[in-house]
């Protein structure tokens, strides 16, 4: 049974987006800058919409902290939407119109709200993510406590590849968060790639692209192999397909496994003499054997296809008169993957914190890390040691 777990309410035009966070534990001191800026880099990114105009996202603490720490009960955050003011008092026409790769047709039926599809729309939107962003900051600030960072990068837009073999994580996180595509690439690339961005958001259409994220340090033995349901790649996994708009995963070498004989498709095991360390060289599993980590980063690879709202829209029917028309047109981003590699992270953090107090976890912060640094068997594994 997971022990942080949120729930998230609130619509894309409404007061604000809430989230509730259960089983962060007491103790834990809260950087509230931190939580804002890792709004502020979800709203980030080469190819962004209007909406990032209006809005400046902030969290505002509403309970479970007290002084600065949290207290042991549930958290509750609130994303406020300025952009609440302009739609208040305003009448705004009703969708008929379902766009294609949305919710619309199908949650219109499942729900009963086909007579205005806005009522799908509204909560369907990738809006919803501002809160899972806050709630994942909150988390990020509990894993630094253990040494566990975590970020993203895009490896690919729009069919662009941008090789990173032979950079570190530190390098590939330094060169990433400088730039606005939130990508490793050299200045030739990302020229190239924002011409394209600009070239579809003139034509009136979106791109998408391939997101990689690193968790690292890991400490080994998160997770369980016991019950199909503790699988830690498994829970990452699940976290990172709810996020909108992506539409697939890899761990490590991933879908290379397949052209790989058995002989270069794992990660053999050695042993450091001196310090008595299991270590690895190689990293092909991401981080996972048996559903738990190895104690080497977990790596993993998402793609993002490109957002359904068009500015040119494609061809879908009007369900109020049962005839072809042109899906509804709404504000939209021509580009969200580097924005969509934030809300990666901040899901996969809750998924790593929950496994840490799964293995560790007790009421308070005091006792946890004490727990923590007590295991033996962490000085078994060389897991410190960032290698990818």
């Amino acid at each position: 049974m997971a022990q942080i777990t949120y729930q998230t309410a609130g619509e894309s035009h409404g007061k604000g987006i809430i989230v509730i966070i259960t089983g962060i534990p007491s103790g834990l001191a809260v950087d509230q800058g931190f939580i804002d800026n890792e709004l502020a880099r979800r709203q980030s990114g080469y190819g962004r919409g209007g909406r990032m105009k209006i809005e400046t996202d902030r969290a505002e603490i509403l309970t479970g902290v007290c002084d600065g720490m949290t207290i042991g009960s549930p958290v509750t955050l609130a994303v406020w939407n300025k952009d609440y003011e302009n739609w208040k008092s305003k009448t705004v026409e009703k969708i008929h119109k379902p766009r294609p790769g949305h919710a619309d047709l199908v949650g219109a039926y499942k729900y009963g709200l086909t007579d205005d599809i806005r009522n799908v729309l509204e909560r369907s939107s990738a809006r919803e993510t501002a809160a899972r962003v806050a709630a994942g900051a909150l988390v990020k600030i509990f894993l630094a406590r253990f040494g566990v960072s975590l970020f993203s990068h895009v490896v690919e837009w729009g069919g662009i590849k941008i090789d990173t073999s032979g950079m570190t994580p530190g390098e590939i996180r330094e060169r990433a968060e400088e730039s606005e595509l939130r990508s490793a690439a050299g200045p030739d690339t990302e020229a190239k790639i924002k011409a394209m961005i600009d070239a579809y958001k003139k034509d009136g259409d979106t791109m998408g692209g391939v997101i990689e994220t690193i968790v690292s340090p890991v400490p080994p033995m998160l997770g369980s192999y016991q019950t199909a349901g503790a699988k830690l790649d498994a829970k990452i996994a699940a976290a990172v397909m709810s996020v909108q708009a992506i539409k697939g995963i890899e761990f490590g070498a991933g879908f290379g496994l397949a052209g790989l004989p058995g002989n270069q498709a794992h990660d053999e095991i050695y042993l450091d003499d001196k310090t008595g360390e299991y270590y690895r060289k190689t990293n092909r599993s991401g981080g996972t054997e048996g559903g738990m980590s190895t104690g080497s980063p977990i790596v993993f690879r998402s793609v993002m296809k490109p957002i359904p709202t068009l500015m040119k829209p494609l061809d879908t029917v009007d369900i109020s008169e049962s005839r072809a028309a042109k899906a509804v047109t709404e504000r939209s981003d021509v580009a969200a993957v580097a924005a969509a590699g934030v809300v990666i992270e901040s899901v996969t953090a809750v998924v790593v914190a929950d496994a840490i107090l799964e293995r560790y976890g007790c009421d308070n912060m005091d006792m946890i890390l004490r727990n923590f640094n007590a295991d033996p068997d962490l000085k078994r594994f060389r897991w410190k040691e960032r290698t990818r």
